[in-house]
C-alpha cells in the first residue's frame, strides 16, 4: 500500500503541539503524545519534526502569529482616539476576559526560551514585532518596549498570583510610562 496524501498533516501535528501544551503543560510534550493528539503514526511527528526543539518553534511561531494579529485586530477595534495608556489597559482588559487558558498557552511557549536556546529568536522576534506595533503609536522605541515590557510583566503577574485585574491601576502605569 502506497502513503497517503495528506498535505495537512504538517499542520495538524503543529495544532496537537499547541493542544497538547494547552492541556498538559510544556512537561507533556512528546512526539508520542502530539502523533497520539493530531491521530498520525509517530514517525509522521519526527518525519516532519526532528526534535521536539523544532516542533516547539514551530508552535510558538504560530501561537506568536495568532497573538500579534489579536493584538492588531484589538487596536484596530479600540474607540478612535483612545490614549495609549487607555488603550493599553483596554487591551489587557480584552485578552484577560478573552480565553485565559489560550492566554496561558501563549506565555507558557514564549517562557520556554528560558530552558531552550532554540526558541529564543522566536520569543526575541515577536519581541521585537511588537515594540514595532508600538512604535506605531509612541513613535520612540524605547518607550514601546517598556510598553510592551510593562504589558507582559504585569499580565504575568496576574496569570500568576490570580490578583484581580484593575483597569485604573493599569492605565495609571501606562500613563507614567508613556508620559
Amino acid at each position: 500500500m502506497g502513503r497517503r496524501y495528506d498535505p495537512e498533516r504538517r499542520q495538524r501535528i503543529i495544532d496537537a503541539a499547541i493542544a497538547v501544551v494547552g492541556e498538559r503543560g510544556i512537561g507533556a510534550l512528546s512526539h508520542r503524545a502530539v502523533a497520539a493528539e493530531a491521530d498520525v503514526p509517530l514517525g509522521s511527528t519526527t518525519y516532519h519534526f526532528a526534535t521536539l526543539d523544532d516542533l516547539l518553534v514551530a508552535a510558538l511561531e504560530q501561537v506568536n502569529t495568532e497573538c500579534l494579529a489579536d493584538v492588531e485586530r484589538m487596536e484596530r477595534d479600540a474607540p478612535p482616539g483612545m490614549p495609549l495608556a487607555d488603550q493599553m489597559a483596554w487591551l489587557m482588559e480584552q485578552m484577560l476576559t478573552g480565553d485565559r487558558k489560550r492566554l496561558e498557552l501563549e506565555y507558557e511557549l514564549y517562557l520556554v526560551g528560558l530552558r531552550r536556546a532554540s526558541v529564543r529568536p522566536i520569543a526575541a522576534s515577536f519581541l521585537d514585532r511588537m515594540a514595532a506595533l508600538l512604535e506605531r503609536r509612541t513613535g520612540d522605541p524605547d518607550v514601546a518596549r517598556a510598553v510592551n515590557a510593562l504589558f507582559d510583566g504585569m499580565l504575568l503577574q496576574i496569570l500568576l498570583t490570580g490578583r484581580a485585574f484593575d483597569r485604573e491601576e493599569a492605565r495609571a502605569a501606562f500613563a507614567r510610562v508613556t508620559g
